[in-house]
Parts: structure tokens; sequence; C-alpha cells
């Protein structure tokens, strides 16, 4: 397709006669802003040139600019802001695009959902005049953010020396074996309500979230020797507990060993009582026997009296009649000999 002879059009239509160039939209644009058009020359008859005017309109303009760049500012989410207008409080921003007045205002900037933490290790005295490493960590974070800026010149070293001073106090209402061993929960409890207390006095701006007693040892010049207390406590709990465990196994069973003995003796005494009614029952039946015939009860009364003793006696003696000499029967030996032969058969 020629593109030529087509009434100054370029390929698309348009009218390529009045494009306008870099310096006409300058011209435009300073028309704007307070210039003069001269017919599209400059006031000392040459081509677009810059006056005084103008410099100073651009000038200003780039102010302007760069002003609002200083007076524009973002906040993160979680962000707060404080703005001071000449020196005194005006107001707290929240999250997004906000503005202030450049070198009216100022603003301090804080992240009040951050959770900032802070720890130290230092030397304490108990109550029982002992000494004691205590390494202490606190969570905390802005709660009112005009407070942190404008009541404390610095709150977070307000915060430690507050920390120290709570932690010294709470400690010293210990014992040594409290801060070391059972103690510390109750201790760091303690310290987290004191030093709260005394943030709120301050008017800090400032929430305490958590405190932790991290270590506590003893100075190291007696590590060794409470190194060897605390072995020994250790050793006592144990044995404690072995003994605890003991008894716990032994008294039940002694417990039962005796329920079982008065279990015994009770059968006995009933055993005995029953025995010696049926004693007391068979002497009044023999009474009515040997009432009835003396002399035939008597006999009879020592042959059984006999037949029992006899039968519980392996060896018997015979006193034979009308001869000095006494003839024995070792019926034990009889016996033993007689198993023997019956297991052999067997």
């Amino acid at each position: 397709m020629n593109w030529d002879n087509q009434n100054n059009k370029d390929p698309w239509g348009n009218n390529s006669g009045n494009n306008q160039d870099f310096d006409d939209l300058l011209k435009k644009f300073s028309t704007i802003l307070g210039g003069k058009k001269t017919n599209g020359k400059s006031p000392s008859g040459g081509g677009f040139g810059f006056s005084p005017k103008r410099m100073l309109t651009y000038g200003f303009f780039a102010l302007l600019v760069i002003y609002a760049a200083l007076s524009v500012y973002q906040l993160d989410p979680g962000e707060r802001s404080v703005v001071l207008r000449l020196g005194k409080y005006y107001k707290e921003e929240t999250e997004g695009l906000r503005f202030m007045l450049a070198g009216i205002d100022q603003r301090f900037v804080e992240d009040v959902a951050l959770t900032r933490r802070y720890s130290q290790t230092a030397n304490m005295l108990t109550q029982d005049e002992n000494l004691v490493d205590v390494t202490v960590s606190v969570q905390y974070r802005i709660s009112n953010l005009k407070d942190f800026v404008l009541n404390v010149r610095d709150p977070e070293a307000s915060l430690r020396k507050a920390l120290e001073s709570a932690l010294r106090f709470v400690v010293g209402d210990n014992s040594l074996e409290q801060t070391l061993t059972v103690g510390r929960e109750q201790i760091a409890q303690d310290v987290k309500d004191r030093l709260q207390s005394y943030l709120d006095i301050y008017a800090a701006g400032l929430i305490v979230q958590q405190v932790n007693i991290e270590k506590t040892d003893p100075p190291g010049a007696v590590k060794a020797a409470f190194d060897d207390v605390v072995a020994a406590r250790e050793d006592k709990i144990r044995l404690q507990n072995e003994a605890e465990r003991y008894a716990l196994t032994i008294v039940p069973e002694a417990r039962g060993q005796a329920e079982a003995r008065i279990q015994a003796a009770e059968a006995y005494r009933e055993e005995v009582i029953a025995k010696a009614e049926g004693e007391v029952v068979r002497f009044n039946k023999l009474l009515a026997e040997y009432q009835k015939a003396p002399k035939v009860t008597r006999d009879r009364l020592y042959l059984d009296a006999m037949q029992g003793v006899l039968s519980n006696s392996t060896k018997i003696m015979v006193d034979v009649e009308g001869g000095n000499n006494l003839l024995y029967l070792p019926l034990d030996k009889i016996m033993e000999q007689n198993k023997k032969q019956d297991e052999e058969e067997d």
C-alpha cells in the first residue's frame, strides 16, 4: 500500500501535519502554570526557553512534589503512629496510607502487635542471706502507644530497671532452697505482678505477658558443695520413696497374716468348745451307765484308755506271766520293714 500523497495523513488516517513535538507539550504545560504563549516563540524572539518565572514555577512544583512525598507514609498491619504537631500530641493513626505536615508534624511509629523479649542474669541475695545467680526473661508488648512515646524517655530501659528491682524484691522474700527448686514458678508470677505494677506507676504504656525464671544457680565458688547437697536431697527422697513402697507392700501382707491367725484362733476356739461340749455329753452318758453297772463301766473305761495309749505307741513291752523277762515288740521297725517289702514287690 502506498502511503505517499495521502493528504499528509499517516497510515491510520490521522493528520500528521500538526504533530506536537516535545516543545509543544512544554509550551502548553507552561501556559497552564502561568506562562505566556507567544505564537511558539519565547519572549526574546528565539525558540522555546525558560524564563526566570518559569524556573521559579518548576522549582515550586518540584518542592511541592517532594513535600508531598515527605508528608505521606504507610503503616503496615499491626503498626501504629503517634503524631505530634508543633511538639504537642495531635492524633494516633492506625494501619493504612496516612498524611502529616512535614516539618510541622512529627511521627513515632511502633509495631504494637509485636511481642518483645528481654532477658538478664543477676546475682541476688535470698531471705536466708545466700547468694544465687538468677536468669530471668520477660515477654512484653506495647499496650498504649501514646504513653509509650510521651510519658517515659526510654520505656524499655525503664522496664529493664524495673525488672531488676522486682526480681531483687521477690528473691529477697524467698529462701535459697525455694529459689533453686520448688519456688521458681511462684517467684516468676510474683515478679510479673510487681513488674506490671511498676510499669503502671510509670505509665510506660507496656504490658507484661510472661515472666520466666530460666535458670537459678548458686555462685561458682560454692556450686560443687551445693551439688552435693542436691544429690543428698535426691537420695533422701529416693530412700523415702523406697521405704513408702516397702511399707505399702509389707503392711497389707502383715494385716493378711494377722487376719488369718485371728480366724485360725477363732476356729480353734470353736473346735475346743465343741469338743468340750461333746465330752460333757459323753461323760453324762457314761455316768448314767456307770450308775447302772459300776464294775463293767470301770473295766470298759480302762480298756478304752489302754487302747488309746497303746494305739499311739510303736513300742510295746509285754510282761510274761510267771517269768522275770519282759518281751519287747518293736512295732515301728516291723512296720517299716513291711513297707519296704511292699515297695520292692511293686
